[in-house]
C-alpha cells in the first residue's frame, strides 16, 4: 500500500501549552504514524520551541483528515505556498472547498507575505481582496458573487493561544472546567480586576444579559455598571429590556414585586403594557427624551450613549421597537459593535450567551454567569474555550461584583 507523507511545523509554547501533544495524539487517533525529525526547546520560559514532524498515512483521504485535525492547533506544512482562492459562483454560498475559519487568530500568505486576517470569527470563510493584500472573515450570507474565498488549508496559519506554564492571574488559571465549589469571592474579584484591565487598556466591556437579570432584582446594579462606564456595549433580547422598563414604569418584573416579591394586581398584564406604551412613543429613545422612561438599565444605556442590540425571537410579545427581528440583521448589528470589545461578561442567558460566543474572536476573555453549569459547557463545547464560567444566580453575582469594583472606584 503506498504511503502518504506531510512534513508540518510548528512554532511556540508548543510544549507546556500541551499543542504538540494534542498533535501528536490527533495523528495516533486517526491512524496516521509520525516521525518527529527537529526539535528544538526553548530554554527560558519565554524562548519558543520548534518542531518538524514527518506524517504518514495509508491513504490521500486519511491524511486529508490529520491535516484537517491537527491544522486548529498550529501544525502547517513546512513546504507551503500562497493561499488559493476561488470565486463565489453565486451570492450566500461559498465555493466547494472553501476554508472554514476558527476563532483562533489566523494568517494566510499572500503574494508571499503572511497577513492577518481580520474581523476573525469561528464557522465564516474568508474573503481575500482584488488586490490580494488583506482577507477577512465573511459569514456564508455574506458573500457575493465574484469574491475570492479562500479555499484549502494551503498558505494558512492558525496562531491558537498558549497556556502559561505560571499563571499570572488566577482568570487564566480558572479559564477551563466549571464548578459549583469555586470561591465566588476570588472569581468576582478577578472579574473586577479583567474589567478595569479592560478599560483601563481602553478597550470596550460588553455585557450579554437575560431577563432573569431583572427578575432576581439586578436591574440597578447594572444601571450603576453602565453609569460608572463599565458596561460599554449592551447585547440582549426584548425580555431583558421589557421588563427592564416594565420595573421602571411599575415596580414589578413579570407582574411580581421587586420591593415586596409578590405578584400584584393585573401585573400579569405590565410587561405588555410597557411594550404598548413604548411602542406608541415611538421607541425606548423616545421615551427617554420624553421624560416616561426616567431608571433602569435601557434608561442609563439611552443617556450614557451605550449602544445596545436587541435580537428578536419567536418567544417575543410586542416586540420593542428597537429589537431587530431578522436573525441575520441582529448578528450583523452585533458584529459591527465587536471590534474593540475586550472582555465580555454574559449573565444569566443561554441562546444569548451562545450566540455571542459564536462571533467572538478566542482573544476576548469571557465570565459567563448562570445558575445553570450546562449553559457554560454548552457555550465552550461549541468553541468558546476561552470562557471563564461561574455557578451563581444572577443579582447575588452581580451585587457582589459592583461591591468589588467600588472598592477602587470605577475604571
Amino acid at each position: 500500500m503506498a504511503t502518504h507523507v506531510e512534513h508540518l511545523e510548528m512554532t511556540g509554547h508548543i510544549v507546556d501549552s500541551l499543542l504538540l501533544p494534542k498533535v501528536l495524539d490527533a495523528i495516533l487517533s486517526r491512524g496516521g504514524r509520525y516521525n518527529i525529525e527537529t526539535l528544538r526547546l526553548g530554554q527560558r520560559q519565554d524562548d519558543a520551541s520548534f518542531v518538524r514532524i514527518e506524517v504518514r498515512a495509508d491513504t490521500a483521504e486519511q491524511l486529508e483528515a490529520i491535516l484537517a485535525e491537527v491544522h486548529p492547533h498550529g501544525a502547517v506544512p513546512a513546504q507551503t505556498g500562497d493561499g488559493r482562492t476561488a470565486p463565489a459562483d453565486m451570492d450566500g454560498a461559498f465555493p466547494d472547498g472553501f476554508y472554514c475559519s476558527t476563532n483562533f487568530r489566523t494568517q494566510v500568505r499572500l503574494n508571499g507575505e503572511w497577513i492577518d486576517v481580520e474581523d476573525q470569527e469561528m464557522d465564516c470563510g474568508i474573503v481575500v481582496d482584488s488586490e490580494g493584500a488583506a482577507a477577512r472573515c465573511v459569514p456564508m450570507t455574506g458573500v457575493k458573487k465574484g469574491d475570492r474565498v479562500l479555499v484549502g488549508r494551503t498558505g494558512t496559519r492558525v496562531l491558537p493561544p498558549e497556556a502559561e506554564m505560571r499563571k499570572h492571574e488566577l482568570f487564566e488559571f480558572m479559564a477551563s472546567p466549571v464548578s459549583s465549589e469555586r470561591p465566588k469571592a476570588v472569581s468576582v474579584r478577578e472579574i473586577a480586576h479583567a474589567m478595569r484591565k479592560t478599560r483601563a487598556a481602553g478597550d470596550k466591556v460588553l455585557a450579554v444579559l437575560g431577563p432573569a437579570v431583572v427578575h432576581t432584582g439586578g436591574s440597578e446594579l447594572v444601571a450603576q455598571l453602565v453609569r460608572d462606564g463599565l458596561i460599554n456595549v449592551l447585547f440582549a433580547g426584548n425580555a431583558l429590556a421589557t421588563h427592564d422598563m416594565e420595573q421602571a414604569l411599575y415596580g414589578t418584573s413579570l407582574g411580581v414585586s421587586l420591593t415586596h416579591g409578590l405578584p400584584t394586581d393585573e401585573g400579569h398584564e405590565h410587561h405588555l403594557r410597557t411594550i404598548n406604551s413604548i411602542r406608541r412613543l415611538g421607541g425606548i429613545r423616545e421615551a427617554v427624551k420624553a421624560g416616561k422612561l426616567a431608571s433602569g438599565i435601557m434608561f442609563e444605556c439611552v443617556t450614557r450613549n451605550v449602544p445596545f442590540v436587541l435580537a428578536g425571537s419567536i418567544r417575543d410579545d410586542g416586540p420593542l421597537p428597537e429589537v431587530v427581528t431578522d436573525a441575520l440583521a441582529a448578528q450583523d448589528a452585533m458584529r459591527k459593535l465587536i471590534p474593540g470589545v475586550g472582555f465580555c461578561l454574559m449573565v444569566a442567558t443561554t441562546l444569548h450567551s451562545i450566540a455571542v460566543g459564536n462571533l467572538l474572536p478566542a482573544w476576548v476573555k469571557v465570565a459567563c454567569v448562570d445558575i445553570s453549569p450546562a449553559t457554560v459547557t454548552k457555550l465552550m463545547d461549541r468553541g468558546s474555550t476561552q470562557t471563564v464560567g461561574i455557578v451563581s444566580d444572577a443579582e447575588p453575582f452581580l451585587r457582589s461584583l459592583v461591591a468589588e469594583l467600588g472598592k477602587t472606584g470605577a475604571a
